[in-house]
């Protein structure tokens, strides 16, 4: 098992940017860890083995570790990640007790150091609070923090972006995931998008933030080891690595992904209610898909161009394989894909039109 993802999907307040399933009552918070200590059981007894982690007490939440050590559902803990918002961490006690626990890595959703964007975002904290909640945290003991911020946010300037990155560096940090803001139907700034309250940020000012992101991260020593994730040495994410390198992993609670490493994807029921009612009844609430040749092999192109790594294409079938060269040649010619000794890889520079790329090469389903 590569790695074992718990998705807690409570959260005080919705984010206007989040379309993730999430609870916003923690009415059924016990009910839940119940359950989803007894997914854990039911996952280990079988044959196959956005929210807020914080709304739980850190003895709660290591209570789910151990009983994922008690199972011996993974060889050991290698990497015990705990994801918090700002505003969760500005208790001492709370992090003294979390640190107390096997909890190692925390994943700390700043999103910006901006006050005008976080109330655009609906946080529930400020930039100022963002940055006491890390010092406080490593103050307690924590060296390993991973913080996300959001790029191409509406109204954000290239400038304002560099201080939000210069903000990040200065807190001594050891990853950084940037995203750049996806607005989605039906979240609150996509609806106040539709109504013209909002313009979104032209692709040039975007390509120009994430080119800043790239160059500002890179003169600082972090390792672009992913297209929006960078790491000082040593410090990739382990868990999110596996998802890249497709390893099997264990997804638990509602809403979340699994994967067998082979064929099997699974997906649990997005409904608390419904979650909790099948799990007491001992049944897993999932649907299961089994990928064919080409699911796999388009994961494949679309996970491993993503990262520094790239595609080796020694790896393929070989009817795979000649339709990824054959495809990639004009790529090659137009500086977009780089090869060497069958790897190919996409050029940091021109990751931010990755997307496009990447289909291209897929392989097509009818042929």
């Amino acid at each position: 098992m590569g790695g074992i993802y718990i998705h807690i999907p409570f959260c005080k307040r919705r984010c206007s940017y989040c379309d993730f399933y999430s609870v916003g009552s923690l009415e059924r918070r016990h009910e839940l860890l119940e359950c989803l200590h007894r997914e854990l059981e039911l996952r280990a007894a079988s044959a196959d083995g956005g929210g807020t982690p914080t709304v739980y007490s850190p003895s709660e939440l290591q209570s789910l570790a151990d009983t994922v050590k008690r199972l011996r559902m993974v060889r050991c803990i290698e990497e015990y990640t705990v994801e918090a918002n700002p505003d969760d961490l500005l208790n001492d006690n709370y992090l003294a007790d979390l640190r107390s626990t096997e909890a190692r890595r925390l994943s700390i959703g700043i999103q910006s150091f901006i006050d005008r964007d976080l109330l655009l975002m609906k946080r529930r904290h400020t930039g100022d609070e963002a940055e006491i909640s890390v010092r406080k945290a490593q103050k307690a003991g924590f060296e390993n923090i991973s913080i996300d911020l959001i790029y191409g946010f509406p109204g954000m300037s290239l400038s304002e972006w560099g201080d939000n990155l210069n903000r990040a560096l200065a807190l001594g940090v050891q990853h950084v995931s940037a995203y750049h803001l996806t607005i989605e139907n039906g979240t609150l700034l996509g609806l106040r998008v539709k109504r013209g309250e909002l313009i979104p940020i032209d692709e040039d000012a975007s390509a120009e933030q994430y080119l800043l992101l790239i160059d500002t991260m890179r003169a600082n020593g972090f390792r672009q080891y992913e297209a929006s994730n960078f790491a000082l040495p040593g410090y990739e994410s382990r868990h999110n690595s596996s998802y890249w390198r497709r390893e099997a992993y264990l997804g638990v609670g509602p809403s979340a992904h699994g994967y067998d490493g082979f064929y099997l994807r699974r997906k649990n029921e997005a409904n608390l209610i419904r979650y909790i009612e099948a799990i007491r009844e001992n049944r897993i609430p999932e649907e299961v898909e089994i990928l064919s040749e080409i699911d796999l092999y388009n994961e494949r192109v679309m996970t491993s161009l993503r990262t520094d790594l790239g595609l080796d294409t020694k790896t393929l079938p070989a009817n795979f394989a000649h339709s990824f060269i054959s495809k990639s040649r004009r790529y090659l010619r137009l500086g977009l894909l780089q090869e060497h000794d069958g790897v190919y890889s996409i050029p940091s520079k021109h990751l931010f039109v990755m997307d496009g790329i990447i289909a291209d090469l897929f392989m097509n389903y009818e042929l």
